[in-house]
């Protein structure tokens, strides 16, 4: 029996969310939802078919759609109102039941409870400049944000499962001027990934899986070094100045790579990952679609999808090892920057 998995893609620019069929190693677009203001973040409960989108606009919001997996259509259900400031990355933890976000414009992270479909008010609230992503560990024990505006990680206990209270010590660095961006945790939960937008690097962080306490262990560079690119700075536009801009990370199969982004050269590429969780740089770039933002990796690791911020397309690729093979590109919609297998 052939697989067959949703993909929905975030297009900022449309304030839209566009469903895909992956089937037979072909996509087939099956619906755009439109209403999504600057939507540039969503998290999916694949249990309860529940998306949790969050979008811009007076005031920024989370708004929570019912997903029909047949059709793709996604349906309003509920909406938080956030007045500080909408948020850049959502994660979910406690099968569902809790819902972490952070603010990158707002500097503030909150943990939220999910009843029936309905985000509630925050139960916590953290401040961080420039919060660009967060993470729960698997057992929904601990959370971590990342601040790229401090160069640092945020470690938490989460008691019952959605309050906040800090680690000791609260904080742990990152390189300074490295701009700590996104983050992955392994399935082994002992060791942490971080993707930095100013200098392209994965940083390994070890965790104590009882304590939930990081320590900084090493890193990688997983940008094209041959394309001369130099390093980045808070506020600069790294088009113009041929900066690194390092955008999103995620495991593939196996979890002997991790595959990141950068969008000043548009390239992905798949950072080697040791036995005892040291990393190796990329042997070969794969240039994608324009300023790619967001990509997602399939569940069984054998499928990529990338989108790209200046592009209207979205690619999928076959994954070999640390190689990507080209199988189709297809229309999704202006701005596209997030995307998640559902």
């Amino acid at each position: 029996m052939t697989d067959s998995s949703l993909v929905l893609v975030a297009n900022s620019g449309d304030g839209s969310l566009s469903s895909f069929r992956l089937e037979g190693g072909r996509l087939e677009r099956l619906a755009v939802t439109d209403g999504l203001d600057g939507c540039s973040t969503f998290a999916v409960d694949t249990a309860r078919d529940l998306v949790h989108a969050g979008v811009k606009g007076a005031p920024a919001g989370i708004l929570t759609l019912s997903l029909d997996r047949e059709s793709g259509r996604l349906t309003p259900r509920s909406r938080l109102d956030l007045p500080d400031g909408g948020m850049n990355y959502l994660a979910l933890t406690r099968d569902g039941e809790s819902l972490l976000g952070a603010s990158y414009g707002g500097g503030y992270g909150i943990s939220c409870t999910v009843a029936d479909g309905i985000v509630g008010e925050p139960v916590s609230r953290i401040e961080f400049p420039n919060l660009h992503a967060v993470l729960p560990s698997a057992d929904g024990r601990f959370a971590y944000f990342v601040s790229l505006g401090a160069d640092l990680v945020a470690q938490y206990t989460l008691v019952d499962g959605v309050r906040l209270v800090p680690l000791e010590p609260e904080t742990v660095a990152a390189p300074t001027g490295s701009g700590p961006r996104h983050l992955v945790l392994n399935e082994a939960q002992n060791a942490v990934y971080v993707l930095t937008e100013f200098s392209g690097e994965v940083l390994h962080y070890s965790r104590d899986i009882t304590s939930g306490e990081l320590t900084l262990r090493g890193a990688s560079t997983a940008y094209d070094t041959t394309k001369n690119l130099d390093h980045s700075v808070f506020g600069a536009d790294p088009l113009e100045h041929h900066y690194i801009w390092g955008a999103d990370l995620h495991f593939g199969g196996g979890e002997r790579r991790l595959w990141s982004s950068e969008r000043t050269e548009s390239t992905l590429g798949a950072v080697a990952v040791a036995d005892d969780g040291s990393l190796s740089a990329p042997e070969s770039f794969t240039v994608t679609e324009t300023q790619p933002r967001g990509f997602a990796v399939s569940p069984n690791g054998a499928h990529l999808v990338a989108a790209g911020e200046l592009s209207t397309t979205i690619s999928l690729y076959a994954v070999h090892d640390g190689d990507l093979e080209l199988l189709q590109q297809i229309e999704t919609g202006h701005g596209a920057n997030w995307v998640r297998f559902a």
